[in-house]
């Protein structure tokens, strides 16, 4: 489905390695490619018309990310370098003030490190409690497992919309029905389910979300923090600088702007913006539900070839998103995927940045497929003849 429309595939090349990054589509790169060839001034900075340009095109993309998630307002957009900033800036700028000693942050093993690390830098500093939900048999995250770890201590609850090993989509909806009942707050990292869900933040009702552009057709360095503007306005900048301040005259008299551009302080990433801005537009096309439809009868097509395979073990068979983790019996994950870039196939192998994730699933490394909208049956059918012959595999290896 609309490989015509992305350069890289041109190339001799499978690339189902989506959920590390995305392929870009030729509106993105000329939208980019426009900016820096036809108006590249700095945005908010200069009383001149390319500059105004800058900035319209700039603010016009916050208004497409809000009408994309479903925000009510745009300065509860704020741009950052990408999901890992926007969680950084969750933790450390909102959460790191409020939480006191032996208050509760509940994830699970299955986070990717970026929803892992800001949570156990604050644990450390400030001897907040870190606790799991345990996971069910499937490696899935139930309101009812949720529920179970939940006491008057805990404060926040950080977990992924889709996690990227197991691709399950969490019911966040529901977590934070219940999570608001007990005044707790709800932190969604997005980067794995913006780009492959219609996503509502309204709906969902959660406090927080983060994500990339580049996980959703977009460029790399870019990403978006969205907040609760009531929340936001206590998030404490982790940037000072340019931009952000509305006059200083010496440390007592510093008077900062309001949101969003308090937390966007420098120069930021126009062209990833504006790349970003593109993306959206882009997806808007096709259509979100369309993406997601998709994605499930490819990896459905995917699972039912692999099932059939007795050297192949899938970790996540019945997950909805688009990842499908795997292994073949008795050979390193590495391998298998250095053997498949042999055929120009790119998967992802390893631990995928989920380090504690072997603690629930009892292996270490995985070979990763994740798929997109431009991936096809035909490009599956090529990776798992691929895969049929175990013979093959360790031959090619030696």
């Amino acid at each position: 489905m609309h490989t015509e429309d992305f350069p890289m595939l041109k190339q001799d090349i499978i690339y189902l390695d989506n959920g590390a990054t995305t392929l870009k589509p030729y509106s993105v790169i000329e939208a980019i490619t426009d900016y820096y060839s036809n108006y590249s001034a700095n945005a908010h900075r200069g009383d001149y018309d390319i500059s105004l340009k800058v900035d319209l095109a700039y603010e016009n993309v916050r208004s497409l990310v809000q009408k994309f998630i479903n925000a009510r307002y745009p300065q509860e957009i704020i741009f950052t370098s990408g999901a890992t900033q926007s969680l950084n800036m969750i933790a450390n700028g909102f959460f790191a003030p409020l939480l006191e000693s032996n208050d509760e942050i509940i994830i699970t093993k299955s986070e990717h490190a970026s929803n892992v690390i800001p949570w156990f830098e604050i644990a450390k500093e400030k001897n907040v409690q870190i606790k799991y939900i345990e996971l069910d048999d499937d490696h899935y995250v139930t309101l009812k497992n949720l529920q179970k770890v939940v006491t008057p201590n805990t404060k926040v609850i950080a977990l992924a919309g889709i996690t990227n090993v197991i691709g399950d989509e969490r019911p966040i909806k529901e977590i934070c029905q219940f999570a608001h009942a007990h005044n707790i707050f709800v932190v969604v990292d997005g980067a794995q389910s913006v780009p492959h869900l219609k996503t509502d933040v309204q709906d969902l009702d959660c406090d927080f979300l983060a994500f990339s552009a580049h996980k959703l057709c977009g460029p790399t360095g870019v990403g978006v923090l969205y907040g609760k503007v009531e929340l936001l306005e206590h998030l404490i900048p982790q940037n000072y600088g340019g931009g952000m301040n509305e006059t200083f005259d010496n440390e007592s008299s510093i008077y900062l702007k309001s949101l969003p551009t308090r937390l966007e302080a420098g120069t930021p990433n126009i062209a990833g913006v504006i790349g970003l801005g593109a993306a959206i537009q882009y997806l808007n096309q096709i259509g979100m539900d369309n993406i997601t439809s998709y994605e499930r009868e490819l990896r459905k097509y995917l699972v039912d070839q692999l099932s059939e395979i007795p050297h192949i073990e899938i970790i996540n068979p019945e997950s909805d998103s688009g990842i499908v983790a795997f292994n073949v019996d008795g050979i390193f994950a590495q391998d298998v995927a250095v053997y498949l870039n042999k055929y120009h196939v790119c998967i992802r192998a390893g631990n995928h940045c989920a380090k504690i994730l072997k603690n629930e699933v009892g292996v270490s490394n995985t070979c990763r497929v994740s798929l997109y909208f431009y991936n096809t049956k035909k490009e599956v059918d090529y990776l798992v003849e691929l895969l049929k012959d175990k013979n093959k595999i360790l031959e090619e290896m030696l």
